[in-house]
């Protein structure tokens, strides 16, 4: 999740400093000066303990300044870091309990003190005298780690704005503030939007039994479902009745409509003022500066390439499903987007003799969270120990420890993560990965949290997830493991998540490839009633029917890239926000739109990511890219994962993301394994057990 400029607050540049320093720069003792949610059970007490941390930090640049005579690493660039991270902390743990806190005030001071956090990080990013002192520091000539941190460092200082005159700073400091608080309503809009909509015990035809057993229907028999996400594609998917599919997709699509609208604009405003306060003609200029892709007209490069490369695959996608549905809709004219899933699903049983529901059984939440975190193990070289007695923040979060299981390092112990995994009121609402804790070296082990909504985490409930589902999780999983092998390095910003946004995606995205392997789903894909494994045959068939339609998905992650561009790279003053969605469904999707709804309302990704969505497709790229190069018949025990281990994740942001891909491929990254994806075609054995 990106956000924006100067210091990333949620995916952050983190560091631990001592808690004696701590103690010294509060004039208190501290208990905990890592981990908020143990220490403060009410908004006053959370209020304390996030300016301890801004004082810490006040601290730590004042030392910096103080020095008289050469600047050098240790006595310049290490305070700056500790002041930095110690913004991190308090900005991450802010987002943790403005987004996770099972209490609204909770929430609401934590949305409070990550703006405030926010005021802080963007104060030190335009102080010149601090700016001064970095550029001051000689770039070290034996340590390429420290020199790319320098260098990288005033590059988004410069990107700032600390050149500019007092007023212009300040104008700058004013406009941050403006866009840090209005993401943070953007995203505390979508969280609290649950709406509900209601169904007769007809309209839920073709849903799931173990689906409709946890739907109590009132007294006049008349079911309540939600826009979280266990109702919502259950729904889309398998409910025969279109005008069931028809109310969740427009009530989902509105969740945080018309509240966002405004929001919206107004973050678009500060976004492109900030930009040409800055010198850019457009905020996507500015936010591709320090990115991987450069520039936005690269940006519109690679989606016309991608565009090129899949269209033609995806319009034959789409008329093999249109004269499918045809078939079993004489007078049929074409599939609207609220019913593209359930089309899409009814045409993969009748194709590949493949329903989505039948594996569902063999993907029980808790089997399919312990299988990931074996097949990361196996993949990664690591251990998981879970921590029984850890204070988390709310009951049904997860938490295990880290171990290093390589030969020479075997025992050590690498972090800690968090799973929080299912629905809750108040709770985020997408699926995600941030950093808790940050990782360095003799100082500080890395901790990281999933937060995501599956089915289950109720008691009866066995947590059925869709392949789907369990693809989500590889992807998050990723993101966690580049965190906390990425985060051992020397320097706070330099760990796993703080590699250029537009690289951030790849190694999530080439962990998803894994779910493929028949192999690696039969370590637990377990029937939640009997225990047997999932049979061979239903893998090949479900890997034949989840390859068709991927030239649709790509011109999908197109579309959704085209969007966030377009409107951030125009004048935002009476934006037609709609209107441009609706061009971009013409132009890209097949689907016709359903009248009502208002996705860019509810586009997460719009708060953090901006106009860089175009994340998605570049990491998708290089992710295919980085799997191609792994034996297809060894893929957790071959040479290649650890060699991906040492090359790709374990530099975290040490040095630029593109010499991270040439260091694993040995060149930069290409299309050949995106179109060969794209065009994959799984052979289905007819004679496989089922």
């Amino acid at each position: 999740m990106k956000i924006e400029r100067p210091v990333a607050i949620f995916t952050a540049i983190l560091f631990s400093v001592s808690p004696i320093t701590l103690a010294q720069a509060v004039g208190q003792p501290v208990a905990d000066p890592l981990h908020a949610w143990i220490v403060a059970k009410t908004p006053d007490a959370l209020q304390t303990w996030i300016d301890a941390r801004l004082a810490a930090a006040q601290a730590d640049v004042g030392k910096l300044l103080a020095v008289r005579g050469p600047h050098t690493v240790a006595n310049t660039l290490r305070p700056y870091d500790d002041a930095q991270n110690e913004l991190s902390i308090a900005a991450n743990n802010a987002y943790l309990m403005y987004s996770l806190a099972d209490v609204a005030p909770l929430r609401d001071k934590g949305q409070a003190l990550a703006a405030k956090v926010s005021e802080a990080a963007t104060a030190l990013g335009l102080n010149r005298k601090v700016y001064e002192a970095l550029a001051a520091v000689p770039l070290p000539v034996h340590d390429p780690a420290t020199r790319h941190y320098i260098t990288r460092t005033l590059l988004e200082y410069r990107l700032s704005g600390v050149d500019k005159d007092d007023a212009t700073r300040a104008k700058i400091r004013a406009l941050q503030d403006r866009i840090t608080k209005g993401s943070l309503t953007f995203g505390r809009n979508i969280a609290d939007g649950t709406l509900k909509i209601k169904a007769t015990k007809d309209e839920l035809a073709g849903l799931p039994a173990d689906f409709i057993a946890l739907h109590k229907p009132d007294a006049s028999g008349v079911y309540t479902l939600t826009t979280n996400q266990p109702d919502v594609f259950p729904v889309l998917n398998f409910s025969q009745n279109a005008d069931l599919r028809r109310r969740m997709y427009l009530t989902y699509d509105n969740i945080a409509y018309p509240r966002n609208d405004s929001v919206l604009r107004a973050l678009l405003a500060a976004r492109q003022e900030l930009a040409t306060t800055l010198g850019y003609a457009h905020y996507a200029d500015l936010a591709t500066a320090d990115q991987m892709i450069g520039s936005a007209a690269n940006v519109q490069k690679l989606l016309d390439a991608v565009d090129d490369a899949s269209r033609a695959t995806a319009h034959k996608e789409y008329e093999e499903l249109l004269a499918f549905a045809q078939k079993r809709e004489p007078g049929l004219k074409s599939i609207s987007e609220s019913d593209a899933l359930y089309w899409g699903d009814q045409y993969r049983r009748a194709t590949y003799d493949f329903n989505a529901q039948d594996v569902r059984p063999y993907f029980p939440y808790a089997e399919v969270q312990a299988g990931i975190l074996k097949v990361a193990a196996r993949l990664f070289h690591v251990a998981f120990k879970p921590v029984k007695d850890a204070v988390v923040w709310d009951s049904s979060v997860d938490v295990y420890d880290v171990y290093d299981a390589a030969i020479g390092d075997k025992g050590k112990k690498l972090g800690r993560i968090y799973l929080d995994m299912h629905p809750r009121e108040g709770k985020d609402k997408w699926f995600s990965s941030a950093p808790v804790i940050p990782g360095i070296r003799g100082h500080e082990l890395p901790e990281g949290m999933l937060v995501c909504n599956f089915p289950g985490g109720k008691a009866g409930d066995p947590g059925l997830m869709e392949y789907n589902d369990v693809v989500t999780f590889f992807h998050e999983f990723g993101h966690l493991m580049h965190h906390i092998l990425g985060s051992q390095g020397e320097w706070s910003g330099e760990g796993g998540f703080d590699v250029e946004g537009d690289f951030v995606e790849a190694p999530s995205q080439m962990l998803e490839e894994m779910f493929h392997d028949p192999t690696i789903l039969q370590s637990f894909g377990k029937n939640y009633q009997t225990g047997k494994v999932i049979p061979a045959g239903l893998i090949a068939k479900m890997n034949a029917a989840s390859a068709y339609g991927r030239g649709r998905w790509l011109q999908a992650q197109v579309m959704y890239s085209s969007y966030s561009l377009q409107i951030h790279n125009q004048n935002p003053k009476g934006i037609d926000l709609a209107g441009i969605w609706a061009r971009d469904q013409k132009h890209f999707s097949p689907f016709t739109p359903v009248p009502g709804g208002h996705f860019f309302a509810s586009f997460t990704h719009l708060g953090g990511y901006a106009s860089n969505y175009y994340t998605y497709v570049l990491d998708k790229v290089i992710a295919l890219d980085f799997f191609a190069q792994f034996d297809k018949h060894n893929l957790l025990d071959g040479p290649t994962a650890m060699r991906y281990r040492r090359t790709v994740l374990e530099p975290g942001a040490s040095k630029p993301a593109a010499e991270l891909v040439k260091d694993f491929l040995g060149r930069p990254q290409n299309m050949d394994a995106l179109k060969v994806w794209m065009n994959q075609e799984f052979q289905r054995p007819e004679t496989a057990g089922m």
